[in-house]
């Protein structure tokens, strides 16, 4: 019998990341294809990329959903970045991975196990909020997905701003930035940038905190990624309001914010053994 390997699978809006881990947590390989907006074609796609990868035996398989699932059916209902919908992934992909367990979740969810494992006991209650082409969270206690917030969708919250009600990702996402200012977070160092934005964020903090109430935020995907440029001005926002009922909790870099989701995919096959 030869070795076994899980298999990861992180659903993006432009490119799908295929990544091969030991059992022992090795990460051995990584591949790439593009997400086809046609779903059948990413399906082919995807079958196609595997079938490259014929010489590793998986014996489980973990896929990221960028979207809302029924776990128990293991149909993706909604996503945030395709207009896919009611669209039975767990299924689709064991017919590629025949001989190998699917386990499926919501990408951020994932992230976010992956960051509250890699905090060691630290914290009981971490809420992980991954802001980049929009914004997701997930929340984790005791180191698992908490499934009180299975299908928590930060980012749809709605707020007033510029004098309209509009989803909190609508105006405060990576891609909001980019579309206000032509820049990615990685091109932006101007502060007035970064002030202003951090303004867009604080109200989705300060709700969030209050529902939530985590001893922890960690911040992560490609706008977390450069948490520092605007972490100073958002705990100066969130001072602002001072409200002793709701405590601001300590708010942390991602340790692996632009790969969070591909180890949370590992570290959830392993719970699920």
């Amino acid at each position: 019998m030869g070795q076994e390997y899980y298999l990861a699978i992180d659903i993006g809006a432009t490119k799908t990341l295929l990544a091969i881990f030991e059992t022992g947590g090795e990460m051995v390989c990584e591949k790439k294809l593009p997400t086809s907006s046609d779903y059948k074609q990413f399906i082919k796609d995807l079958g196609d990329c595997i079938k490259q990868l014929d010489q590793f035996k998986f014996s489980y398989c973990a896929c990221a959903v960028p979207g809302v699932i029924d776990t128990a059916s293991g149909v993706a209902q909604a996503f945030g970045n395709e207009d896919w919908r009611d669209v039975p992934i767990k299924s689709d992909i064991q017919m590629l991975i025949p001989d190998a367990k699917i386990l499926i979740h919501n990408d951020a969810k994932l992230a976010g196990l992956s960051e509250a494992l890699l905090l060691k006991n630290k914290y009981r209650r971490l809420l992980y909020l991954t802001i980049s082409t929009g914004i997701g969270g997930g929340v984790i206690v005791d180191n698992k997905i908490d499934p009180g917030f299975e299908n928590f969708e930060p980012g749809q919250m709605i707020f007033e701003h510029g004098g309209s009600n509009r989803q909190w990702e609508s105006y405060a996402s990576g891609k909001a930035l980019y579309e206000k200012y032509g820049k990615r977070a990685s091109d932006i160092d101007d502060p007035r940038i970064w002030n202003d934005y951090a303004k867009d964020l604080v109200a989705g903090f300060e709700n969030l905190i209050a529902v939530v109430r985590p001893e922890v935020i960690i911040i992560g995907g490609g706008v977390g990624a450069h948490f520092e440029k605007f972490q100073s001005y958002l705990q100066e926002q969130l001072s602002k309001i001072n409200n002793p009922l709701v405590p601001t909790p300590p708010i942390l870099k991602a340790q692996r914010p632009e790969e969070a989701v591909i180890y949370g995919c590992y570290d959830y096959i392993k719970q699920n053994i």
